[in-house]
């Protein structure tokens, strides 16, 4: 379960993610990507540390790497990767050949609490199917 923990929570985030996309803009094969709601990348260590959480216990060296890793996964996502956005918002101002730079690559925080909601939810009903089996 924990091999598939991640691939599942980012299967379930990025059909969220494009059925919001789909909702707020109509066309959302142009907004695949970086950036938006929720936090995929949030999602798939969430779920994955939070299954070891249920499973294992929320005392255990295991969640607390995993803890560790969400954290600079969030830190990456909304400081990095925000600033590149802006800077891609920019070099697009400055660009003349019409190609543009993608301007959404990283994530405010309610875009990053829907990936630790999304992959909280994920992580503890896997750990409900893994105990039933």
């Amino acid at each position: 379960m924990y091999a598939i923990a991640p691939f599942i929570g980012w299967l379930v985030a990025g059909v969220l993610k494009f059925a919001m996309n789909h909702l707020r803009y109509g066309n959302a094969r142009e907004r695949i990507g970086n950036g938006g709601f929720p936090s995929n990348h949030t999602t798939i260590v969430t779920t994955t540390t939070m299954l070891i959480g249920f499973r294992e216990g929320f005392d255990t060296a295991m969640f607390g790497l995993g803890a560790a890793v969400t954290f600079i996964v969030i830190i990456d996502a909304t400081g990095l990767r925000r600033h590149v956005g802006r800077h891609a918002s920019l070099l697009n101002v400055l660009r003349s050949d019409g190609e543009k730079l993608r301007e959404s690559m990283g994530h405010n925080a309610i875009e990053v609490l829907g990936g630790l909601a999304v992959g909280t939810l994920v992580g503890w009903s896997l750990s409900l199917v893994a105990g039933a089996a």
